[in-house]
């Protein structure tokens, strides 16, 4: 079968009607105000979804605040339970999630596959570790007193999850508030609305009570002002760029509603000439054009040693040049679409702003001749720090190469930005490794590794790529609220 012909039977698997998953209710438009989703890889029309009006964010508000009591008061083996259960409905519909994500955000499905198994390891996590959200008692201060410390939930939570991952991203928003005990609701991305509905499907096949997740899409601002002024909603997390966070933390400190932020980042790589160039540079093309670069951990900003600097960049540019740009349907795809149709002249504006500036493209700067939303995997030597690409996340895949002299002045530039998601370091001395680690101001840092993103470990940042973890024993406690029981 031609990859043309499983593209097409795959694009007359997707719906084409899209709902809202309102309080235990599949909603469908019925008047409601639509907009089209499109496929990346050929800009064609996949479905209209519906998008929410006022009254279904105060109707989806409401029926959280009255499914939390009972919600809250289940068991933790109880809510687990139904963790547990999405997480095997997810594993076996896995094909199907991937298709049709694959379709409306255009990584490859392949890597989609992946993505669904990881939302699956993370729901059974959280599954788990809901039972161990403890509390302590402490020492007596008088004969016959007792002071406690317990943790319970804080209530209805507004979740933002954004469409680079269209599975994990709700997973991660969704698992994390229902297991500590509280009620969501959801704003998913409209690029990826199919994906967030299996996702909510899962849970409500699973036994998820009706009211506990709603999963509804709309005019992104519009939607925000509505949850965030309501009183009822006590926590939001989101994950998207600094500037929307700062507008959702505004919104938010009205109310005094606590926040976790996932923002943006832009990611360093320090390479020392005592690391395994080969395997560095390899396995840094990998790590850049996955997901073509739409993920908020992507490395960008390359420091080379300068012994080390031509022959990490001539294999990490061969490795670049191997990978097949094309649709994620198409068998033996590595780099994907952009995922919607402003990012491809938002990246091409970034590099042609560096090539002005007097940089070399060792690789790309153009996007290619064909259908969808593609950009050219794309190297750039000789920028200079004023370049904008060197100070905005360019979410694309794009990468920059620069030499430096030694491990401080690779430091340097891999702190200057204000952003501190993820930092990565390649060397083969230990000593260097402890002083990387030490060194890089990011709350995410990988060592000889790109692989940052594990159920057990927290995933967050500092500076201004935000506060709070997912996932983790921390990716609770932005939904519990400390309190404290003296007793005489």
């Amino acid at each position: 079968m031609s990859d043309q012909t499983t593209t097409a039977a795959a694009t007359a698997a997707y719906p084409s009607e899209l709902e809202l998953f309102l309080a235990g209710a599949w909603t469908p438009a019925e008047g409601r105000k639509t907009v089209p989703v499109h496929n990346p890889a050929d800009a064609g029309e996949l479905a209209r979804l519906p998008l929410a009006t006022d009254e279904d964010v105060d109707a989806a508000v409401a029926a959280a605040q009255a499914a939390w009591k009972g919600w809250r008061e289940q068991l933790p083996e109880q809510r687990g339970a139904v963790l547990r259960g999405a997480a095997a409905l997810l594993r076996e519909r896995a094909g199907e999630v991937a298709t049709l994500a694959t379709l409306e955000q255009g990584k490859p499905r392949t890597e989609m596959l992946g993505e669904v198994e990881l939302a699956a390891a993370i729901l059974e996590w959280y599954a788990e570790e809901g039972r161990r959200a403890y509390g302590r008692v402490l020492t007596q201060r008088s004969p016959g007193s007792r002071i406690s410390v317990v943790r319970e939930p804080v209530g209805v939570v507004a979740a933002f999850a954004p469409w680079n991952f269209p599975v994990v991203n709700p997973v991660r928003k969704a698992a994390a508030a229902l297991a500590a005990g509280c009620t969501c609701v959801m704003k998913p991305a409209e690029q990826t609305p199919a994906s967030a509905l299996a996702v909510a499907r899962a849970l409500a096949d699973a036994g998820l009570p009706d009211g506990a997740l709603s999963v509804l899409f709309g005019n992104p601002p519009q939607i925000s002002k509505r949850l965030l002024g309501s009183p009822l909603v006590r926590a939001i997390t989101f994950t998207g760029s600094t500037s929307v966070g700062r507008q959702l933390a505004e919104l938010a400190s009205r109310h005094v509603q606590r926040t976790t932020m996932e923002l943006g980042g832009h990611a360093p790589v320090v390479v020392l000439d005592d690391a395994d160039l080969d395997v560095a540079a390899a396995h840094s093309a990998y790590a850049k054009l996955r997901n073509a670069g739409q993920i908020c951990v992507s490395p960008t900003r390359f420091y080379v040693q300068e012994k080390a600097f031509d022959r990490f960049l001539e294999v990490f540019a061969g490795t670049v040049g191997t990978l097949p740009v094309g649709s994620g349907m198409e068998e033996g795809t590595y780099v994907g679409p952009l995922a919607h149709e402003r990012r491809p002249a938002a990246v091409a504006s970034l590099v042609e702003d560096a090539l002005e500036r007097g940089a070399t493209a060792v690789c790309g700067a153009r996007g290619p001749e064909r259908e969808g939303w593609f950009y050219e995997p794309t190297i750039l030597v000789d920028v200079p720090e004023s370049a904008r690409i060197m100070n905005e996340e360019p979410f694309g895949p794009v990468a920059t190469v620069t030499p430096v002299a030694d491990l401080d002045e690779a430091l340097e530039h891999a702190n200057r930005l204000p952003y501190g998601l993820a930092a990565y370091a390649f060397s083969g001395g230990l000593a260097n490794g402890r002083r990387l680690g030490e060194g890089l101001e990011a709350g995410i840092v990988g060592l000889n590794t790109y692989a940052v993103a594990t159920p057990e470990a927290p995933f967050g940042g500092v500076k201004e790529s935000g506060h709070g973890s997912e996932e983790g024993i921390e990716g609770l406690d932005g939904f519990l609220a400390t309190k404290t029981l003296h007793e005489a």
